[in-house]
């Protein structure tokens, strides 16, 4: 994507650029490139140099000579005899400014005869050394050596066998018989990326000093051309210029079309494959950490380029080296989202690549059609659709979904100076029609999308392959067919995926938080503020893109993509892709006729191709502009001369300085002032110039992104330090926002007054958030790692420490069971008392509980299983500050450089992971919901009455959101039990009662507690009710609800100020102070403000998010519930008939029992409705009545009013009461139920549960059958 052209440049190169080997200086081994001296001397590298370069500088663009230097010859010079290859090979490279901008250079390497007899004798000299060492190693009694060794280093021979002197003549150069050949290497530095128009012409001054005769002109006319004659196509123009033997003609898009992209797009689906190449993009999507692979730097440069071009509208934002020079590999301990293109030798495997971090690495080996993928990457949303759309465009145009996996080197070649055969033989009819090819190879390809179309109703018949216009050349177009043919499948493919964002992001303005402050200060603030309404935007998504995009939000590129769209308010300052985006935009909202907001998941394919092909072709077809021919220079007689078969040094004096008069810096100059003009107007308009609104959107680019590019220079330890340094700053920045961005999230309340409307947190966001942390801690513990060992870093250091702990327990001196630290203080927890001691804080036996967990196989998984079980436990910052407490461990892992050795940085780190105990995560409970989980229950008896004459046999039977355990039988004597069944999820109830057995068959319980012994968490079910015949209700079991205990907070290291978070208290608390014995006695407008509060809870439970939902048991039966606020309701006035005995809700409802049961038989009321009403009512009440459970008279009242809120009759039940005679007897003239308007109410109130479906959980109705 060519972002960040220079506004002057407007020639189509800047510089010319020769590389080679500097006689002068002679043979210097470039040690960094990493090639060791065992290899023979002409497998081994040298330093190259820049020999010239044309002009010497432009402003605009400063010639960085050490960058070019390293890309021109990545691996140096290369030397060879008369029997190696010798082809040349082209290839392009980037160079990424500091600031992000870019400019591109296109090399072609080739190879010249060595003149100079010191370098001849000098490599002579060098095999007499190597020689010698292999002799001595011959004749030192080793182990046997391989084959691959042996070839790699064949053995000085003395009593020379035919068959081994051969090989060894392949190796080896003896200086009287061989010719040696270096390599050379031409290069254009521009600042666009026309590829295939800079590929001829340095194609073309090869072949000018290669061929028998010279060519028309001296070379430096045709290089004087190119630099100061040919402009830059404007857009949406065609350009036509000489090279030495024929036309060239580039063409760039007009501002309306997807930006320049001159790659062949189709030779990445050729190498890697539809699949491959999707699973690639979404990784790139996702900002994880890419290392592409080859031992060619062009396959390199086009996989890497066009992966970033199909991500329009969105740019990649952190480092993107495509060709990383040998120099820099230490640059792949980059703890910070890359790109990067490694160069392979082609003998060694991937095993033997030391890669420091892997954990979130997506490694593409394009030579051998094969990819390795980071666990847990979400699918691209309708993947299988989207494969199907572009393996139709693929064999449209003849190339195989499935790519060719014998792509072997002869692609390349065919790419390099041999296209021109390939299509003549093509004309010869010689090479099948590619397709027919492929249906014969690849039936099970066929097979595949044929299952496919069936479900997605397109037709492979439909298929057309196109004509290859063969022999009978088309005189309309100026490009050759072959490049015609690469741009209009690289357009066909880029509008399709391009049509993939379109339609996911067709609303996306919509979302856009725009700032309400000045832009000053919203840059100051730009890191806390959010600039998109993420939960809204993915509460409109079909389920199955959620895990996708959820992810996909949180990446700096659609951060940045919204920034620009927030600072560019008219069409006129957009960036062109945001325009270009924006327009396509407009267009799929007018043509979808359905609702904006709503989305389908239903695929919709891309509809403008053949607009966006036409715009091509009418451009090849009818050039805009002839750039100049080249013509003879003012040069001395005798310059420009040079001999066959070597590219001269050009002569400088005539190449320093374009010419005097330009035509095309004439003709452009005032349509270029008509637009500084403009801007000018706007900027006013804006309160903001432009060079303003440049440094803003690169501020917001840079935001997250400490370092963006490495310095391509040759380094000095400072300067790696300086890097490193940059890396530390960086990963700190990076914890800081993240764990600020999680708080905010979660606590909800402080993010309403940050100005952000929605409180909720998606269960898929927070997944995100929580997955996003892990990577960064890999990140952080794989910088500066010292050895690597497994693909984990972070579970590979704590494996280490848990075996150091462990040795040293297993001394004499470490009593109690391994691993348990001594010093660490239990945790306490506020309410259990004694019951229930705390668990024990212990690093190692929470791994312990992650290393039991059979379904965790890798260690990456085994890592984030870690870290969600601390967060949820609230320990992460603790066991992190334990584990890195021992520093002889992290010396011995860590260089000095590592983040984890930089004290003030670390300290910082942990401080701000610690702010996470400030709020409650269940993201190991809400995730890892199949694994075995023991649990402890303890039953506590009141103190008062305690249980030590009890006889019966008591149970209990636990149930959470996940699953419930079935009747468990409790200990008479200890009232505790451990047992461990499947993942509950969060407790909601627990049933418990006993067999009513024995002389003293009573229990007053006060409380259940339950513990879940992996995570800690204690969750309390109060009771302070008698169970027993004759005692209370009569009940001999009842159900709790419980909520979850929150421990107090311990004293040391809890630096956290933030109180940690509790059920918010209901409106009820401030005034009701409850006594165990005396009931308190509300007035009818507290009476009603609770009913209010409790059906409030219920209506607000279902307006969230089906994954966000809490337990909506707690609304009806916990305290302050449903149940408890029309149990106030009924209990008001009721008239209490004599001292002792105790007058429950349910005689009342007894009562209106037996009186409507009489009343329909006398037929007292002739209303349809009314007697429907009392069926109902009287249904329920005998289904109770008859249950075989034995729930006392408050138990059948809460399954009543349970049922009634289910089949949404609470409202008619509570009219039929408020009318019914058994009333006027058993409340008092004041009672709530007989004042008229205070009735129609709360009918009113409850009528509102109506519209919601309300799912009672099983142990609430166990035993009715209704």
């Amino acid at each position: 994507m060519t972002t960040g052209i220079s506004p002057v440049s407007r020639r189509f190169a800047d510089y010319f650029v020769i590389c080679g080997l500097d006689t002068e200086s002679g043979l210097e081994p470039d040690e960094l490139s990493g090639e060791n001296f065992e290899q023979s001397p002409l497998r081994r590298t040298f330093k190259s140099k820049v020999l010239a370069h044309y002009p010497d500088n432009v402003e605009w663009n400063p010639f960085d000579q050490d960058a070019v230097g390293m890309l021109c010859m990545p691996k140096g010079l290369a030397f060879r005899t008369q029997v190696d290859s010798r082809e040349p090979h082209f290839h392009s490279f980037i160079i990424t400014r500091e600031d992000g901008s870019r400019t591109y250079g296109f090399a072609l390497t080739f190879f010249e005869e060595v003149t100079s007899k010191q370098i001849c004798s000098a490599m002579q000299t060098l095999y007499h050394m190597h020689n010698a060492e292999q002799y001595d190693i011959l004749h030192t009694p080793t182990s046997p050596r391989g084959p691959e060794e042996q070839r790699l280093h064949p053995r000085p021979i003395l009593h020379a066998a035919p068959a081994i002197s051969r090989l060894q003549r392949f190796n080896s150069y003896d200086i009287s018989r061989d010719t040696l050949f270096v390599s050379k290497c031409i290069c254009l530095i521009t600042p666009m990326a026309f590829a295939q128009a800079c590929q001829k012409v340095l194609q073309q001054l090869y072949q000018a000093v290669s061929a028998p005769h010279p060519p028309p002109l001296p070379l430096e006319s045709y290089v004087f051309n190119i630099l100061y004659e040919v402009p830059l196509p404007p857009s949406g123009r065609s350009l036509k210029f000489s090279g030495v033997y024929g036309p060239v003609v580039c063409q760039r898009p007009s501002t309306s079309e997807l930006p320049l992209f001159d790659f062949a797009i189709g030779e990445v689906f050729d190498l890697l494959g539809v699949e491959n190449v999707l699973q690639l993009f979404t990784c790139a999507l996702l900002e994880m950490q890419i290392l592409l692979y080859s031992q060619h730097y062009q396959r390199l440069m086009t996989v890497a380029e066009s992966i970033t071009a199909l991500m329009f509208p969105f740019q990649w934002q952190h480092v993107y080296v495509p060709i990383l020079p040998a120099s820099l590999l230490h640059f792949l301990d980059a703890p910070v989202p890359y790109l990067m293109g490694l160069h392979s030798n082609g003998q060694d495997d991937r095993t033997k690549l030391e890669l420091p971090q892997e954990a979130n690495l997506c490694f593409v080996d394009i030579d051998n059609h094969f990819i390795e993928l980071p666990e847990e990457l979400p699918q691209f949303p309708n993947k299988l659709e989207f494969i199907q759309e572009i393996s139709e465009v693929l064999m449209s145009f003849g190339l195989t979904p499935e790519g060719n996996i014998h792509s072997t080197d002869t692609q390349v070649k065919h790419k390099g100076l041999r296209s021109v055969d390939a299509v003549s033989d093509k004309r010869n009819g010689n090479l099948a029609s590619p397709l027919n090819s492929y249906l014969l190879r690849e039936n099970v390809t066929i097979a595949r999308l044929q299952a496919l179309v069936k479900r997605t109703g397109v037709s492979l018949e439909k298929l057309e392959v196109r004509e290859d216009t063969g022999g009978n050349k088309d005189a309309r177009f100026h490009c050759d067919e072959e490049e015609l043919k690469m741009h209009q499948l690289n357009i066909h493919v880029r509008e399709v995926f391009a049509n993939r964002f379109t339609q996911m992001f067709a609303d996306y303005e919509v979302f856009v938080i725009q700032p309400s402050q000045d832009k000053e200060s919203w840059f100051t603030n730009r890191d806390q503020m959010q600039n998109f309404d993420k939960a809204s935007f993915l509460s409109d998504q079909p389920e199955p893109y959620l895990p996708f995009l959820s992810r996909f939000l949180e990446t700096q590129m659609f951060a940045s993509f919204i920034d620009s769209k927030i600072l560019c308010h008219d069409d006129e300052e957009k960036e062109h892709t945001l325009r270009v985006f924006d327009t396509r935009v407009d267009k799929v909202r007018m043509l979808n006729v359905r609702t904006p907001t709503l989305r389908t998941s239903m695929y919709q394919k891309c509809t403008n191709i053949e607009e966006a092909e036409k715009a091509i072709e009418m451009r090849v077809m009818k050039i805009d502009h002839t750039a100049l021919h080249p013509h003879l220079l003012d040069m001395k007689i005798g310059q420009g001369r040079y001999e066959q078969g070597f590219f001269p040094r050009l002569q400088s004096d005539v190449l320093s300085s374009g010419p005097t008069s330009n035509k095309w810096a004439k003709r452009s100059a005032p349509a270029q002032w008509r637009r500084r003009d403009r801007q000018k107007q706007h900027a006013e308009h804006l309160y903001l110039d432009n060079d303003q609104r440049e440094k803003y959107i690169q501020e917001a680019r840079n935001l997250g992104t400490t370092i963006r590019q490495p310095k391509l220079s040759n380094l000095s330890p400072s300067v790696i330090a300086q890097t490193n340094w940059k890396f530390v700053e960086g990963l700190l920045k990076e914890c800081r926002i993240k764990t600020k961005r999680m708080l905010v999230e979660k606590m909800g309340r402080e993010a309403v007054e940050l100005g952000h409307v929605e409180v909720s947190i998606t269960g898929v966001e927070e997944n995100t958030l929580i997955a996003s942390l892990c990577d960064l801690l890999e990140r952080i513990w794989s910088h500066g790692l010292q050895v690597k060992q497994g693909k984990s870093a972070l579970w590979s250091h704590l494996l280490h420490y848990q075996e150091s702990k462990e040795k040293k327990s297993a001394t004499p001196a470490g009593l109690g069971p391994p691993g348990f630290i001594h010093d660490t203080e239990r945790r306490k927890s506020d309410g259990g008392g004694s019951a229930m001691p705390p668990l024990k804080v212990s690093l190692i036996q929470d791994m312990r509980h992650i290393q039991n967990i059979s379904e965790i196989k890798t260690d990456v998984g085994k890592a984030r299983a870690w870290v969600r079980l601390s967060m949820e436990k609230k320990l992460l910052s603790r066991h992190l500050k334990q584990l890195l407490s021992d520093l002889e461990l992290t010396k011995k892992l860590y260089k000095r450089y590592a983040f984890l050795r930089c004290d003030d940085e670390k300290e910082q780190f942990l401080y701000h992971l610690l702010s996470f105990n400030a709020v409650d995560y269940f993201c190991f409970t809400n995730v890892f919901t199949t694994i075995m989980i023991p649990y402890h229950v303890v039953v506590v008896p009141s103190k008062k009455l305690g249980g030590s004459m009890f006889t019966a046999n008591p149970w209990v039977c636990v149930s959470g959101e996940l699953a419930e355990t079935g009747v468990l039988q409790v200990p008479r004597n200890t009232q505790e039990i451990t047992f461990e069944c499947q993942n509950l999820g969060k407790l909601t109830t627990v049933q418990m009662g006993h067999d009513n057995t024995g002389l003293y068959a009573k229990w007053l319980v006060e409380c259940v507690l339950v513990r879940n012994e992996i995570t800690g968490h204690t969750y309390k079910f109060p009771c302070g009710r008698w169970l027993g015949k004759g005692v209370d209700d009569g009940s001999l079991e009842r159900i709790l609800v419980g909520e979850l205990m929150t421990p107090s907070t311990e004293n040391d290291e809890r630096l956290c100020r933030t109180p940690p978070m509790q059920q918010s208290p209901g409106m009820m608390r401030r005034f009701v102070t409850i006594s165990p014995n005396s009931k308190p006695k509300l007035n009818t407008g507290q009476i009603q403000e609770g009913v209010g509060e409790a059906i409030n809870g219920i209506v607000k439970h279902f307006h969230k998010p089906e994954k966000e939902r809490g337990s909506l048991t707690l609304l009806l039966c916990g305290e302050f519930g449903l149940v408890w606020a029309l149990e106030q309701a009924f209990q008001h006035g009721f008239k209490s008939p004599r001292l002792f005995k105790n007058v429950f809700i349910w005689d009342f409802l007894e009562k209106a029992q037996v009186y409507f049961e009489s009343a329909e038989q006398r037929e007292v009321n002739p209303d349809e409705n009314w007697q429907s009403r009392v069926r109902h009512f009287c249904r329920f009440m005998r289904a109770i009545n008859n249950t075989s459970r034995n729930i006392g008279k408050d138990g059948k009242f809460q399954m009543l009013i349970c049922l009634g809120a289910r089949d949404h009759l609470l409202h008619h039940w509570i009219a039929l009461l408020a009318d019914c005679p058994v009333t006027v007897q058993m409340y008092e003239d004041t009672a709530l139920i007989k004042d008229r308007s205070l009735v129609n109410s709360l009918i009113r109130v409850l009528q509102t549960l109506q519209e919601f479906n309300i799912t009672l959980e099983a142990s609430l109705i166990k035993g009715v059958g209704i």
